[in-house]
């Protein structure tokens, strides 16, 4: 499992409160394209419609070899591809109030691309304070327990 892309943002912005691994219906230029790099899922995020999960927003910029008759649509609405029992459950969490699916990260498994999406509730700027505070204190923590480390072995 390598990764391709991952979406910084999305911890910052909500609650991760689920995973869920999907499949990605590509065509040709974009499996191309993904291998040189050129995916961005910063914005990228899932919706149940249809009783299918559909993925919007997720760029994958041109492939420069191609011609312009096989040429692919960099933002293009994808299927992803989740069991039917995944696409009922996430149906159900995603009709709750504040919940959505933000993609989180995208691999390689076994040649083909995935999905990492996440059933999130979103965050108010008090959720954000208080998680940067969080990581101040742990990364204080951790330095006056590195430095009390270093004088001992002196």
């Amino acid at each position: 499992m390598s990764e391709i892309a991952s979406n910084r943002k999305a911890p910052r912005d909500y609650h991760i409160l689920e995973t869920y691994e999907a499949g990605l219906e590509l065509r040709g230029t974009e499996v191309k394209s993904i291998r040189q790099g050129h995916m961005n899922l910063s914005d990228a995020f899932a919706r149940v419609e249809r009783g299918q999960v559909w993925l919007y927003n997720l760029d994958v910029q041109a492939y420069d070899k191609a011609n312009g008759f096989t040429q692919h649509e960099p933002r293009r609405t994808r299927r992803l591809l989740l069991h039917k029992r995944e696409i009922l459950k996430l149906f159900v969490l995603t009709q709750q109030k504040g919940n959505s699916l933000p993609v989180l990260q995208a691999y390689w498994k076994n040649g083909k691309v995935k999905m990492e999406i996440g059933v999130g509730k979103g965050k108010t700027k008090g959720d954000q304070r208080e998680d940067l505070k969080e990581k101040a204190v742990k990364r204080e923590a951790q330095r006056v327990v590195a430095s009390f480390n270093q004088r001992a072995r002196e």
